[in-house]
């Protein structure tokens, strides 16, 4: 199995996991210092934007992300050639940190103007669907204020009250993002999933959790849409960073189109 290993698959894998040990035990700090922080802040350096891909969090999160590697980078390798599959991990992986990055700060932007706008006009109805829209951020006690505001629209306190959770969830939700930080190469291995499935788009894979094959380009589609469904659909526990993987896979999708063979046959 592991004769079939590619050179540069093969020292992907080791850094990835010679990192992983190196932070887990020796230097825990190190894990800190490379991993990729919101721009703008005082932790963020511009060489994160390269070393965050060679951190994770646990054993799960790299047995994951090298995992995905050891399957399907050998194959992408000997297709693509060894410099092309360099490129592709690294700028898959680098694209999506500074495309996150970017969707980051959109976020930031959205949370601030909404803060703003509802301190200038707060209402019950936007002050409803500012619950709707960070519904995990929310217990029991604002949705009983919630409906108590509905019934008396025009007490001004209650709509002081409301403006004052509305700007503190807000202040919440920015500092958060702005003190967060993402480590692991998933974007660059959504990357080389679309690059799989659009070069051998009917090859069919086996999944533990699945008893029957599913096509490449079905597993790696559904497998996109469900990170998108996890990022709208976000948990207030969840940490994963799902654009981040969408935006590797977007980056993937660019390359592989840009160096397609003209072929009209893919395994």
């Amino acid at each position: 199995m592991f004769r079939n290993l590619t050179p540069i698959a093969k020292n992907l894998l080791i850094a990835n996991i010679g990192l992983f040990f190196i932070t887990a035990y020796f230097a825990p700090m190190l894990k800190a210092y490379a991993a990729l922080y919101y721009l703008g802040t005082p932790q963020f350096m511009p060489f994160q934007i390269f070393t965050y891909m060679f951190m994770h969090a646990d054993f799960w999160h790299l047995f994951g992300n090298m995992f995905g590697l050891f399957i399907f980078g050998p194959l992408l390798e000997q297709f693509l050639g060894s410099k092309r599959f360099l490129i592709l991990w690294m700028v898959a992986g680098i694209g999506a940190g500074i495309l996150y990055s970017g969707y980051n700060a959109i976020q930031v932007g959205i949370i601030n103007n909404k803060v703003s706008s509802y301190a200038a006009d707060p209402n019950p109805a936007d002050f409803a669907k500012y619950i709707k829209d960070y519904r995990p951020y929310f217990d029991d006690k604002h949705l009983d204020f919630r409906d108590v505001y509905r019934e008396n629209p025009e007490d001004s306190q209650l709509a002081d009250t409301s403006s004052k959770i509305v700007t503190s969830l807000g202040a919440t939700l920015v500092n958060n993002i702005k003190r967060s930080s993402m480590i692991g190469a998933s974007g660059a291995l959504f990357g080389l999933l679309v690059a799989f499935a659009m070069l051998f788009p009917n090859t069919e894979l086996f999944l533990l959790f699945l008893p029957v094959p599913i096509k490449a380009k079905y597993f790696v589609s559904v497998y996109i849409l469900y990170s998108l469904y996890s990022e709208f659909m976000r948990a207030g526990y969840d940490n994963i960073a799902h654009m981040a993987h969408v935006f590797g896979a977007v980056v993937g999708f660019v390359l592989i189109y840009i160096w397609k063979k003209d072929r009209t046959n893919f395994y």
